[in-house]
């Protein structure tokens, strides 16, 4: 299966490593609105081919799926234009910039039939296999909360999470990882939400809580202002467990923490893998037909829906219900 990416996002480099990997997979082509920049990027990194716009690699006929890492604001439109022109795409995420944006793109998804995927790498390791393990047996009993933080210091303010015009934020940019295992983990969609935002010129800092109709609330943190932290921890009615490192738990191994009140903790080790890796290998599996998708489109349209909803609730400063 051929790959072609949209743009050179720096994220790229590591689907080029992951179909690397991969016996049924090759990175093959790229395309940027400057040619000599494709050219360049394309010689740097051993592909093949290279093209001077997003519309020629869509229309080359020498790709088989398309990478769209492209701005957030570029997301929807461009991973439309994909399917039209008759390939499934792997998009980064979040899918759009908001859920009516989403929808279009599950709408078009649906029309042409071809798979679109939500590029959430973290959820693919196996570390996740083992806390749902974890929590269906009854470690920590019944869940009642749980609180996840994203966080990390932008030093470039020109950079794209920083820009409102491209949907950048704070949110958007690594909040919608800790909003994505907060639905996961709760197994449903939260009836509502709220929000308290610190912004500029897009949210540098937000901290939210969702309400989900089975009793489970969850908290989160994250911000583009502050030191990097990275952090999830699922409490229970006996006990806690704890990912301190939630969104990329490692390469060669991976470590879950059971806490229960005044008991050691209990350290439990978990095979390494590369997310990018499985994330691909799943995602042409189900291309290929092989497979069912282990998370539909429907989901980065839940997804984006939870987000409009917090960004709605720190405007007007009240919970709000997910439509």
């Amino acid at each position: 299966m051929r790959w072609g990416i949209l743009g050179t996002a720096q994220i790229s480099l590591e689907l080029i490593k992951a179909a690397s990997l991969s016996r049924q997979c090759e990175v093959k082509a790229v395309a940027s609105r400057d040619p000599g920049r494709a050219r360049d990027w394309a010689r740097r990194h051993g592909l093949p081919l290279s093209y001077g716009s997003y519309e020629d690699l869509l229309g080359s006929g020498q790709v088989d799926l398309i990478y769209n890492p492209l701005p957030n604001s570029l997301h929807a439109e461009w991973t439309i234009k994909a399917l039209e022109a008759g390939y499934p795409v792997l998009c980064e995420k979040p899918l759009s910039a908001n859920a009516e944006q989403a929808k279009e793109v599950q709408a078009i998804s649906v029309k042409t039939g071809l798979s679109v995927a939500e590029a959430f790498m973290y959820r693919h390791h196996p570390v996740y296999k083992k806390v749902f393990e974890l929590l269906e047996s009854g470690t920590i009993g019944n869940i009642s909360t749980m609180y996840s933080q994203f966080t990390f210091m932008l030093d470039d303010p020109s950079a794209i999470p920083a820009s409102r015009e491209l949907a950048g934020g704070a949110l958007m940019d690594v909040g919608c990882y800790p909003v994505n295992l907060s639905r996961m983990i709760a197994g449903c969609e939260p009836s509502k939400v709220s929000a308290f935002e610190r912004r500029s010129m897009v949210d540098d800092v937000l901290m939210g809580i969702l309400d989900f109709p089975n009793g489970i609330l969850a908290q989160f943190e994250t911000s583009i202002a502050n030191a990097e932290r990275h952090r999830a921890e699922i409490a229970g009615t006996t006990g806690s467990i704890v990912l301190e490192r939630p969104w990329q738990p490692g390469h060669d191994e991976a470590q879950i923490i059971v806490r229960r009140w005044e008991e050691d903790d209990e350290l439990i080790s978990v095979e390494g893998a590369n997310p990018y890796f499985l994330e691909v290998e799943d995602f042409v599996a189900v291309c290929k037909g092989r497979d069912e998708p282990r998370w539909t489109i429907q989901d980065a349209v839940c997804n984006m829906a939870v987000i409009d909803a917090l960004y709605k609730s720190a405007s007007q400063g009240r919970a709000v219900t997910v439509n």
